[in-house]
């Protein structure tokens, strides 16, 4: 992903939530250097997109979204394959991120692929009326292969 296809992503980000990331949220992730995939199959239109933050020893999924006309067809699993796989280039064994408590399609998606609640984070997210919804944290041990430790980046 970079800059130029954001209006793409926008228009399926606002499409997919009712509280989206703003443009200035997408560039500053890529300003950030963090790594950002854009999902295209046989269907025309973008069929979803991630973005993900690496730290030390972890990864932090920020934003994994499918567009919703596309939604149920095995997108966010490939996913997060692909970004488990990158999780493993990276060596690094953990996954984390947060969704919303009220977001049960996730929830059960990331359960059913291994991702335990471990916490929540109160107040996390924009909600109606000017509420705020709490976060549910999860995280995903990732199998590193055996060998010599990768070195530090």
């Amino acid at each position: 992903m970079d800059v130029r296809a954001l209006d793409e992503v926008l228009e399926v980000e606002r499409a997919a939530y009712e509280f989206p990331w703003s443009r200035g949220n997408f560039v500053d992730s890529l300003h950030a250097g963090y790594a950002a995939w854009l999902l295209h199959d046989e269907h025309p239109g973008l069929a979803g997109y991630a973005i993900a933050m690496a730290g030390v020893d972890e990864v932090h999924l920020l934003n994994l979204t499918v567009a919703p006309p596309r939604q149920r067809e095995g997108h966010a699993r490939w996913m997060l394959e692909a970004l488990v796989a990158w999780c493993r280039l990276k060596a690094a064994p953990m996954l984390w991120l947060e969704v919303r408590t009220s977001n049960a399609r996730a929830r059960t998606l990331y359960g059913r692929f291994g991702f335990r609640e471990i916490g929540t984070r109160r107040a996390y997210y924009p909600a109606a009326q000017g509420r705020r919804e709490d976060a549910v944290v999860m995280s995903l041990a990732i199998d590193l292969p055996a060998g010599p430790p990768a070195p530090r980046r």
